[in-house]
């Protein structure tokens, strides 16, 4: 398990759950204006727990969440302080911590049938130049069509920052895993590979619907000869009820399935590993504590510090 990369859990459910400035329409993006010691709190919490990656929280940074005339006036500098509180805390951590930049679908989660690259593109632009700084690689998530990787690609371009792409699966879809627009699972990763992805992942699914999607992903890298290990594979799944068909992600607050306790979502992992997955992680719903019981489990004692 040497080569196994913990990422974070899910920031918005960790934020509310600590008491921070939370409610509908701003998400998570309500602590960055009113209250950002709590994003801090939540970053260190997870590096406490043994993440190697923390998330930049700007995933509702978004017009959907904020509005568009405050995204216009204030979306920048919103990305900003994100990306710095998350490279604060990774300065400080007593090891070596990665910050992610989170880059969301920004026409809406799981809504690949309202995507539209020309209302897109300056929301990403906006997005990536207020991040770049702070960010060891890009992880555009959440992603349910090839067209938003595709997308991200052009904005983020080629200037040697490793890209991750994770995507969201229809969770109904069984042995033949596919994206929320109906693509499966394997077109998405020829293009993740066609794109220059570092890794490809899948996340804000059920932890059911991940293992397919898992094996499906090594079975086309190998297919295409990419050398193990080269395009890394990855999950993070949320801890909440299936969605209906066209749901939004965020949307609503829904309740957090019982079954998916630490020892719980354990299980799950060891699943996704066992069939080619090196970064794990949790999505919405999987806190602290879940990341602290991979820790604990997946990695030996002796070997808990090295990176």
């Amino acid at each position: 398990m040497g080569g196994l990369t913990l990422l974070d859990g899910g920031t918005g459910r960790e934020l509310m759950r600590i008491g921070a400035p939370f409610r509908q329409p701003e998400w998570s993006a309500l602590a960055l204006l009113e209250a950002p010691h709590y994003v801090t709190r939540v970053h260190e919490s997870f590096v406490a727990a043994g993440a190697d990656v923390i998330t930049t929280n700007s995933y509702a940074v978004v017009p959907f969440h904020i509005g568009a005339e405050r995204f216009a006036s204030r979306g920048r500098e919103l990305a900003s302080l994100a990306g710095r509180l998350a490279r604060d805390v990774a300065t400080h951590a007593p090891r070596q911590v990665a910050v992610a930049g989170s880059l969301p679908p920004v026409c809406g989660s799981y809504r690949a049938d309202l995507f539209d690259a020309e209302s897109a593109r300056p929301v990403l632009a906006t997005l990536v130049a207020a991040l770049r700084p702070h960010v060891d690689h890009w992880q555009a998530e959440t992603l349910s069509a090839i067209e938003e990787a595709e997308l991200v690609r052009e904005v983020v371009g080629y200037d040697g920052t490793p890209l991750w792409f994770s995507f969201t699966l229809d969770d109904e879809a069984g042995v033949r895993p596919r994206l929320r627009s109906g693509q499966p699972v394997g077109a998405a990763v020829l293009a993740a590979v066609r794109l220059g992805a570092a890794a490809v992942l899948f996340n804000c699914s059920q932890p059911e619907a991940m293992g397919a999607a898992v094996s499906s992903a090594r079975e086309v890298l190998r297919g295409v000869g990419a050398p193990e290990g080269a395009v890394r594979i990855g999950v993070y799944a949320n801890a909440f009820p299936p969605q209906r068909e066209q749901a939004e992600a965020n949307a609503t607050l829904e309740a957090i399935r019982a079954d998916l306790t630490p020892a719980g979502y354990l299980g799950f992992v060891r699943d996704w590993i066992a069939r080619g997955a090196t970064i794990v992680g949790g999505c919405c719903g999987i806190g602290p504590e879940h990341i602290a019981a991979l820790q604990a489990a997946l990695r030996p004692p002796a070997s808990a510090g090295e990176r």
